[in-house]
């Protein structure tokens, strides 16, 4: 009986492999319409692949994400120096200093 289970485990990991090397992706779109108007659409877009594979294909989306990078603290203090420039140059405009 253990043996089954070796045989069956090989079998997934030789499936994952093989997916990891080569890729896969699933790609689909879901719609919901009433009488004629789309109320919701939902675009789903999966890439199953390993990180060389991923690197190959073009996608490198974790090198910029900055939860990924460490890089949130620094993004959220340029957002709140953007913040503080606009509505000063708001404020500007509206006391009709242009």
């Amino acid at each position: 009986m253990s043996l089954q289970h070796s045989v069956a485990g090989s079998g997934l990991a030789d499936v994952l492999e093989r997916i990891l090397d080569k890729g896969i992706v699933v790609a689909g779109d879901i719609s919901v319409s009433l009488v004629g108007v789309e109320l919701l659409t939902i675009r789903l877009r999966l890439v199953v692949a390993s990180v060389d594979r991923a690197l190959e294909m073009g996608i490198r989306w974790w090198e910029a994400d900055a939860a990924l990078t460490g890089r949130t603290e620094k993004l959220v203090a340029e957002n709140a120096a953007l913040a503080a420039r606009v509505e000063k140059l708001e404020g500007m405009l509206a006391g009709g200093r242009a």
